[in-house]
This record gives C-alpha cells, sequence and structure tokens, in this order.
C-alpha cells in the first residue's frame, strides 16, 4: 500500500518540476485526485444549475439577469480565489479566524501534498474549494432578486467573499480554526455555504426592500417550471461531486456520502410532495418538488459523511418539510426574499448542522480510515451544543457583516443597490441588458392580440407600455402611441 507524501517546508511548492519528478511521490495513489477532479468538474454545473433554476422562477422579464450573474459570479470569484481568497481561507499558518497572505496570488499553490488532504495536490485542493466558494457566492446573489442592480452585486459578491466566505471557511474547515478545533461537525458546507448564504441573502433582501406591486408579486409564478427542473436536475447532478468529494480522497466514506446525497434529494422531494398534497388538496407541483429536491440536499450537506443512509433520509424529509411549511416566512419576517434562499439555504443549513450533531455515527466517519467524529447517536450529547456554537456564530457575523457591507455599497457614488421603479417594471433585462429577451413571443393571451394587432414594440414578447411590459396574464389593452 503506498504512503501518503509528507509536507516539507522547504519546498512549499511540492518541488521544482525541472529537477525533480513531482508526480513520483504520489504514486500508487493518482485515483484519490483523479476522483477529486472528477467531483469537482460536477460541482462546477451547481454554477449554472443555480442560474437556470433562478432565472426559470423568475418573471420572464428578469430570467436572463439571473443567468448572466451565475456565469459573472463564477467568473469573480475565481479571480479573487486566486488573487487572495485561497490564502485566507486555507494557508497552512492561518489564525483561529482567518488565514494570511502565505498563497497570496496562488504562491507556492501546485505539487506540494494539500492542508485539506495530503493523497492531493494543492492545486487540485485548490480548485475544488474554489468552485464550492462560487457556488455559495451565486445563492447569495439571490437576494437582489429582479431588482437589484448587476454592477453593485458583482462588487458585492468579492467583497463577501473575501470578509465573509473566506473567514467562515477558515473557521470550520482550515486546521488552525476555531470550529475545526472545537470541534464542530460540517463535512460539506452546512455553515459556510448554506447557513452563511442565506442569512447574507437576508440582509441584501432587507437592505434592498420589497419589490415594487408586492401584490403582483406575491401571486406570481415561475415563468418557466422547465427551466427550474433542468436547473434542479444539474444541481443534484453537482451535488454528488459537492458530497462526494467531500472526504477529499476516494475512500469508502466518500461513497458513502454519495450515497447518502441520493437518499436525502429523494426524501426531500417526498416530504415537500406530500406537504403540497396535504395543502392543495391532493395537487401537486413540479417546482415544489424541485424546491424540496434541494432541501433535502441543503440538510444533508453537513452530515453526509457522518451519517448512515437511514437516517440519512431522515435529515433529508425533516428538513424538506419544515422548509415547505414556512411558505409564509417573508410575510412573519416582512421582507422580500423572493426566491426563498433564506428558508432553503438558512433554515435548511441550520436544521442539518443540528441534526448532525444529534445522528452523526463515528462508525461512519471512520470509513475513510482515519476519522472518528461521534455524535449523540454515540453519547457524545455535547456535540448537540458545538453545533448550536457553529450556527449561532456564523448566522450572526454572516448576516451583520454581509448588511454593513451592503449599506457601504449602496452609499459609494454611482453604487446605488437597486434600480429605479420604472425599469423594475420594465423588467431588469431590458434595463440591464441588450440582448435583454429569454425568447422572441409567447402564447399568453396578451402576445397573442398583439402578434393579430400587428403591434411591433415587444418587451419579452408582450408589448410595451408606459407602465411597463404586460405580463402573461395582464388582459389590460394596449395603449396607442399618440
Amino acid at each position: 500500500m503506498s504512503t501518503a507524501p509528507e509536507f516539507n517546508s522547504s519546498q512549499p511548492a511540492g518541488g521544482n518540476p525541472l529537477e525533480v519528478d513531482v508526480n513520483a511521490q504520489y504514486a500508487g495513489l493518482e485515483f484519490h485526485y483523479v476522483y477529486l477532479m472528477v467531483c469537482a468538474f460536477l460541482v462546477y454545473l451547481i454554477i449554472p444549475g443555480i442560474g437556470l433554476l433562478y432565472g426559470g422562477l423568475a418573471h420572464k422579464k428578469s430570467g436572463l439577469s439571473l443567468l448572466f450573474q451565475s456565469m459573472l459570479v463564477g467568473a469573480i470569484v475565481t479571480f479573487q480565489w486566486m488573487f487572495w481568497g485561497y490564502s485566507l481561507a486555507f494557508s497552512r499558518t492561518a489564525g483561529p479566524f482567518i488565514g494570511d497572505m502565505a498563497n497570496f496570488g496562488l504562491r507556492n499553490v501546485a505539487a506540494a501534498p494539500s492542508p485539506g488532504s495530503a493523497v492531493l495536490p494543492e492545486i487540485v485542493f485548490c480548485l475544488y474549494e474554489l468552485l464550492f466558494a462560487a457556488c455559495t457566492v451565486q445563492i447569495v446573489v439571490g437576494g437582489a432578486f429582479e431588482r437589484g442592480r448587476i454592477l453593485p452585486s458583482l462588487i458585492f459578491a468579492f467583497c463577501w467573499c473575501t470578509i465573509v466566505y473566506c473567514p467562515i471557511a477558515c473557521w470550520t474547515w482550515n486546521a488552525n480554526g476555531w470550529l475545526f478545533k472545537l470541534p464542530s461537525l460540517d463535512y460539506a458546507g452546512g455553515g459556510p455555504v448554506h447557513i452563511a448564504s442565506g442569512w447574507a441573502a437576508l440582509a441584501y433582501a432587507l437592505a434592498l426592500g420589497k419589490r415594487t406591486s408586492k401584490d403582483h408579486h406575491a401571486a406570481h409564478k415561475p415563468h418557466n417550471s422547465t427551466l427550474v427542473f433542468v436547473g434542479t436536475v444539474l444541481i443534484v447532478f453537482g451535488w454528488f461531486g459537492f458530497n462526494g468529494g467531500s472526504a477529499l480522497n476516494a475512500s469508502v466514506r466518500g461513497m458513502m456520502a454519495a450515497f447518502n446525497t441520493q437518499v436525502a434529494a429523494s426524501t426531500g422531494i417526498l416530504g415537500w410532495v406530500i406537504v403540497d398534497a396535504i395543502r392543495q388538496k391532493g395537487r401537486f407541483s413540479v417546482v415544489g418538488a424541485c424546491e424540496g429536491a434541494i432541501a433535502g440536499l441543503v440538510g444533508i450537506t453537513p452530515a453526509a459523511g457522518y451519517v448512515n443512509p437511514w437516517l440519512a433520509a431522515v435529515i433529508g424529509f425533516l428538513t424538506s418539510v419544515v422548509c415547505a411549511l414556512l411558505q409564509d416566512i417573508n410575510e412573519w419576517l416582512r421582507i422580500d426574499d423572493g426566491l426563498y434562499v433564506f428558508k432553503l439555504h438558512g433554515i435548511g443549513g441550520m436544521m442539518g448542522s443540528f441534526l448532525t450533531g444529534i445522528f452523526a455515527n463515528q462508525a461512519i466517519s471512520a470509513l475513510d480510515g482515519v476519522t472518528l467524529a461521534p455524535g449523540a447517536y454515540n453519547g457524545n450529547g455535547i456535540q448537540v451544543g458545538k453545533q448550536f456554537a457553529e450556527i449561532t456564530a456564523i448566522s450572526a457575523y454572516s448576516f451583520v457583516v454581509s448588511y454593513v457591507l451592503l449599506m457601504i455599497i449602496k452609499y459609494i457614488p454611482g453604487m446605488h443597490l437597486r434600480v429605479d421603479k420604472e425599469a423594475e417594471i420594465r423588467g431588469l433585462d431590458l434595463d440591464q441588458f441588450f440582448d435583454e429577451e429569454m425568447d422572441h413571443w409567447d402564447l399568453s393571451p396578451a402576445g397573442i392580440d398583439v402578434m393579430q394587432s400587428g403591434q411591433r414594440d415587444y418587451t419579452h414578447g408582450v408589448p410595451q407600455t408606459r407602465e411597463g411590459s404586460l405580463t402573461p396574464n395582464d388582459t389590460t389593452p394596449v395603449a396607442e402611441k399618440k
């Protein structure tokens, strides 16, 4: 059996490739980093998946902006990660709260054994964690749904990743982090990814205020359930890499986490569909099933490598049911989180983290041959309290810092966070883009009337008026031009 290489501080990059074969230290262990690279490629699919999901949930007149943000956020976080993000989160000389600049500009990030796992070259580990950061920030910008300007949201994305995500990732996953040493149990990102993004999205929604014509938005249904379905499929597929690779090796523990991912997504679907069927007297919803899958995945994220499949089923089901029952949370909190990011990721992440402390089983974590992580299931009841410490610390830090950051950006000249009322009514796509149409026409009553009348002033397939574009359910006659 091959022995894992050890980090040599005198050769922090893993050796000079002009003088030695840097691959030799991984001889017989190549399958580990090949497996992680495949998982990284799967995780990438979550980024466009979120764009399609959000775009399908939006009004058609604002769907393109969400697709655009999914691409741009990935690009901006990649730059941030290379510039200083990776170093702030995972430098070996980090403090308990944040890393230093030892790996600034990816300095010495190459072939040396990574800080996360000795069987992975550091460049593989860096890529894998980069995609986690990109997914997280993409979730956060959902808080700007249908009223946030693009440019300030991208600046916020860079800053948020720097001062919120990177410190929380350091707390949780860096060997010097305070939550890592506590320890809190977070297998794949219940805290840094879901709790942090959920509370940040809540802060974003609060900072922007409610959308114009809230009564109209309250009755809004997703403009394209097919996009929602396709986006969800990509997200679920990517989540196998998200959870399956978080053991940071190709051990049986990673395979168990992948199986638990499928189980929790499935019971999440069942839980949400059951709630919908009871609430709607036997009727179902494709979008509801998709939300259930995501709720189940969020719940299992911190627990996937700690619990057995039957308990994964319980976690997915309970998380989904709780999230489905919080249908009116926006009204309770008096905010306008149109994509329910806080409900699915914030509350779902807190549920998952709490249940991890109860159900964690050291026999499952030991499947990687190294880790022993008992929870209350093994008689270690104090672990529930440690999970609560993680939940409260990450929630408070993410919400407060995110809100303060948004207020600072808001008062920078030219960086107002929100589009004006007229632009919001017309739609973000027409206001922010020159290729503004999601498609060319529709078969709504308004669209048919316009085609028959010869009207040529289209906005997203429906006629433009002084008040903005007619929605598919509008029956207001087209105003004549003066």
